[in-house]
């Protein structure tokens, strides 16, 4: 029988914050702590309700570690201390001292494994603010270092990689594979960065950006996608994109990286050595490149990670549109923590979308275009009011023609404006707010 999440939390975690803590350290996944919470959210809320004398510092207590838990999953989602933790683990079991050791040659092992299971801690503390088992993590470095007599300064130990099974028939067919191990399809997600730029984010996000010069739009393990952004013609602050640098990175026996960029005026139907396939692997081509229109389009299908990516240009501009699985996008570290694709730019370099009036020759310009008030609509009167040009409404409605091309759920496919962008907070998460302010001020200053 399974065990419920209380007696989980209750036999390994400290009381109080059991719970809160079993979101890193006492599950595998935030949902199994996430079962308590309702009963949480009624022991808070029935103590407000009831006589206020009675109210003590556990509901206060309760009532916080709700709105943790409601906050978890985008902090499991980003804190990499589980990974830290097996690499030590994998790196003092490959040497032989697990807890340290007597000989010299032992111990300066293991302060190396030490030093770079610190190091992995160190990338990952700003993701980490607030994880319970992050500071345990930390905390137990220090305590280790003093013990074993480690200097803070020296090598360090990596442990090495394990060696991969050899792959199986369909190995190379991302799809086929996924289907055969987990009985369905993969989850795909879009990202689409176009016009000033408009960026679609994998998120469900939709954000104007005013960045300048290389930036990351994905960096993974099996890809790496890189846009540059100049200033538009007359303006300081809005930019257009005028280069993109895709790598597909080696991946075992089925691609070998290659490398295709495309600049203004240019987006050739092939990759840089002036390939289009990445050669026969396994009796099939993971990589291919396809165009219908050379100099302006190009279509590039990566079978073996399971991504489509389009390379357009739209004016002066140039725009991309990514399809990939869930696994592929997740796959990164926590040093490849700028990826506009996954984060979106940063806050200082976003840009409000202008007011339009619905009787503007801008309004009704995109409105015949793109009959739909959605984030596509946003940027076709973003781009044709700072523009002027009537033919900078292109590039939304081709990035729409994408979306729609990449995204199997038809009703997913309009984001509406008020997903996009910063998301408020979540109706848990204020209510919770709201009933830890009335907690807080019935205890200080009794009933009113």
């Amino acid at each position: 029988m399974r065990e419920s999440s209380d007696s989980i939390c209750d036999r390994t975690c400290p009381p109080v914050w059991s719970c809160a803590s079993a979101v890193s350290t006492c599950a595998d996944t935030c949902e199994q702590a996430v079962l308590p919470v309702s009963v949480w959210m009624g022991m808070a809320a029935s103590a407000v309700r009831g006589n206020h004398s009675h109210t003590t510092w556990k509901h206060i207590v309760i009532v916080v570690t709700t709105v943790l838990l409601f906050s978890a999953p985008s902090v499991c989602a980003q804190c990499r201390i589980l990974r830290c933790n097996s690499d030590f683990v994998a790196a003092t079991l490959e040497m032989g001292i697990i807890g340290g050791g007597g000989k010299e040659g032992a111990n300066a092992g293991y302060c190396s494994a030490l030093r770079s299971y610190a190091l992995c801690t160190q990338r990952t503390a700003r993701a980490c603010r607030g994880d319970l088992a992050y500071h345990s993590a930390v905390q137990g470095i220090e305590d280790l270092l003093i013990q074993h007599r480690c200097p803070k300064t020296g090598p360090t130990a990596q442990p090495q990689p394990r060696p991969l099974p050899p792959l199986s028939g369909d190995g190379c067919f991302y799809e086929k594979g996924f289907m055969q191990r987990e009985g369905r399809a993969p989850e795909y997600l879009h990202c689409g960065v176009f016009g000033d730029p408009h960026i679609r984010t994998f998120n469900e996000e939709f954000q104007t950006c005013t960045v300048q010069g290389a930036w990351p739009l994905i960096d993974n393990q099996y890809l790496y996608i890189q846009a540059t952004s100049t200033p538009t013609r007359g303006s300081s602050y809005t930019t257009i994109l005028t280069k993109i640098t895709v790598i597909l990175k080696n991946w075992r026996e089925c691609a070998e990286q290659q490398i295709y960029q495309a600049v203004t005026d240019n987006v050739p139907p092939a990759f840089v050595d002036g390939s289009v396939t990445s050669g026969d692997r396994r009796g099939h081509q993971s990589l291919r490149i396809h165009s219908h229109d050379p100099g302006r389009h190009a279509e590039i299908w990566a079978t073996h990670i399971g991504t489509t990516l389009v390379v357009r240009q739209v004016g002066r501009s140039l725009s991309l549109s990514v399809r990939s699985p869930r696994a592929i996008v997740e796959s990164y570290t926590p040093e490849q923590d700028l990826q506009l694709c996954v984060w979106g730019c940063p806050v200082s370099q976003r840009l409000e979308i202008p007011h339009a009036h619905p009787s503007s020759p801008a309004y009704s310009h995109c409105s015949s275009q793109l009959p739909v008030r959605d984030v596509y609509f946003q940027a076709c009167l973003f781009d044709l009011q700072v523009t002027g040009d009537a033919n900078s409404s292109e590039s939304a409605v081709a990035a729409l023609e994408d979306a729609r091309a990449m995204i199997s759920d038809p009703n997913s496919v309009h984001l509406l404006t008020d997903r996009a962008g910063t998301n408020p907070p979540s109706l848990p998460v204020v209510l919770a707010l709201s009933v830890l302010t009335e907690t807080l001020r019935h205890t200080v200053l009794g009933p009113v």
